[in-house]
């Protein structure tokens, strides 16, 4: 190949730097071609970076080979995908970023964190630019794209790419993202176990014909009948009725519900007993929230999905952007994500529309036209694990788009697949209480997950905690996450709790209920 230099020769003059990384534009990939690679100065700005949704700034990097390559696995398909390989200082390790919704983007912010910590990253676009769902409209290839070949076909180029530049291969290999992210997490895990050493699976949307009928579902009952719409408006007078009942069951009152699976919150408590206000619901109401908080099944009675959570139905970025709007037909991100996956997806017609939904016949549908391109529902992990791979599961209890109990179902489907040995040498998973998608929300959320997180030591960062369960066999134990003010570490502290490897949860024994020490983890 001509690129096989070592370390220490490569580093001896900005010049031969530069030429290195120019070099990289004749390395051979297969099914794809290195389409540009060059030196990025330290403290340079990207000015044709943009970032994608929720991500940090791009900025105050070290120097770096920044390497763009054009994947095109089948005659239709675009996939776009970025490697930033640091010039000094490199780990030896590789992290690799994942995408959100419908991907289209990549994240650069998290390849940024990743490249000022000494790894070698990389991030794909999944095979579209943007993330509306129309890439898939009579495209099944593209679809295959998004559901697990672009991210496959990154980590096999990143590291040729990798031993090119550096003159060796990747030592480890780490994987980290959330929602779509987390499904792509769980799709490597189980289709690819040799692509990773370490994965880090946040909130995975990893059953998605599922959770997407599921979710339409609920579109469906809102819309259905007149007066049948749970308004945005209503959403505090529930959530303080779910507070009321059950936020003392962890043993200390103080706005977050441990464990909502044992919460038992009946909504018939707010049915109105006289002129309808925001303070109580309608008997259609009380019958959308039951439908809301209960599993889906399908017309033969057998479980499909699980329910949303309770306890955290009005927080900020809540229900009220994901679940329900301030009137009926008011948009929300759970009915954008419905209606273009069944009329891109599915049902590949623009005029398809949420009247002719039927969740049996749907979910049945969508799960055999997409659901071995999409769906990460094998829940045998034994070719990862016997290779010494790690995964590390975390899901917010109050996530308002991604039930919670979704993971705890794959969980108990890896116990029940492996056996509990097995699958404790190779799994943990973390239920956060008061978390919503990814993070934030009224619990303590902030433990190091967010691919643009400030690293910390292992016990308040679940990334080092995998680091060094993959490096030095040390087990991930109870974790401690914070909760900063306005989500803002430079503000200072409000609280901090114990995450608990699950299915252990943390119950109040005695102190500040502040403070993380105050709690420990016990047996359900």
């Amino acid at each position: 190949m001509g690129m096989m230099f070592g370390v220490v020769s490569f580093a001896n003059s900005e010049e031969t730097t530069a030429g290195r990384c120019a070099g990289l534009t004749a390395v051979k990939l297969e099914g794809a071609k290195v389409t540009s690679a060059m030196l990025v100065a330290a403290g340079a700005a990207l000015g044709d970076v943009k970032e994608a949704p929720g991500q940090g700034p791009v900025g105050k990097l070290p120097a770096f080979c920044r390497v763009k390559v054009t994947d095109t696995p089948t005659g239709d398909s675009d996939i776009k995908t970025e490697v930033w390989l640091p010039v000094a200082g490199w780990n030896g390790r590789y992290r690799a970023s994942g995408n959100g919704g419908f991907a289209g983007d990549i994240y650069f912010g998290d390849m940024a964190a990743a490249v000022a910590e000494g790894f070698a990253a990389s991030g794909t676009d999944a095979g579209h630019a943007g993330m509306q769902p129309t890439f898939a409209l009579g495209h099944p290839e593209k679809v295959k794209d998004f559901g697990w070949r672009a991210v496959h076909d990154m980590t096999v180029q990143t590291k040729v790419l990798v031993k090119a530049f550096y003159g060796k291969p990747v030592e480890r290999a780490y994987f980290a993202a959330c929602s779509d992210g987390g499904r792509e997490a769980l799709m490597e895990a189980q289709r690819f176990p040799a692509d990773f050493d370490g994965i880090l699976a946040g909130a995975p949307a990893y059953n998605w014909t599922a959770l997407i009928s599921a979710s339409t579902a609920n579109d469906k009952t809102m819309m259905a009948t007149p007066g049948a719409y749970l308004l945005a408006s209503k959403l505090p007078a529930i959530t303080a009725a779910v507070l009321a009942a059950c936020d003392g069951q962890d043993g200390v009152t103080d706005g977050l519900v441990g464990n909502p699976a044992k919460c038992g919150f009946d909504p018939a408590v707010l049915t109105c007993m006289g002129a309808e206000t925001d303070a109580c619901l309608t008997g259609a109401q009380v019958a959308t929230l039951k439908s809301i908080y209960a599993a889906k099944v399908d017309a033969q009675g057998k479980h499909v999905f699980p329910g949303y959570s309770p306890g955290a139905e009005s927080a900020p970025g809540s229900w009220g952007v994901w679940i329900v709007g301030k009137k009926p037909g008011d948009p929300t991100l759970m009915m954008f994500f419905g209606m273009g996956y069944f009329r891109d997806f599915v049902y590949g017609r623009e005029d398809w529309s949420l009247a002719e939904f039927d969740f049996s016949k749907d979910y049945r549908l969508a799960t055999e036209k997409t659901g071995a391109a999409l769906n990460a529902t094998d829940t045998n992990l034994k070719p990862f694990a016997a290779r010494g791979g790690k995964l590390l599961m975390y899901h917010g209890w109050n996530d308002p788009a991604i039930p919670g109990l979704s993971s705890v179902e794959y969980y108990d489907g890896v116990v029940g697949t492996m056996g509990k040995s097995a699958a404790d040498a190779a799994v943990r998973l973390y239920m956060v209480p008061g978390m919503l998608h990814c993070g934030d929300g009224p619990g303590a959320a902030d433990f190091g997950q967010g691919g643009t997180s400030i690293r910390r030591d292992a016990q308040h960062d679940v990334f080092t905690a995998l680091k060094q369960w993959v490096e030095a066999g040390k087990a991930p134990g109870t974790l401690t996450a914070t909760k900063f003010v306005d989500e803002d570490e430079t503000k200072g502290v409000v609280l901090t709790r114990p995450l608990c490897v699950y299915p252990a949860e943390a119950r109040y024994v005695k102190g500040d209920p502040m403070q993380a020490g105050s709690f420990r983890c016990v047996a359900p």
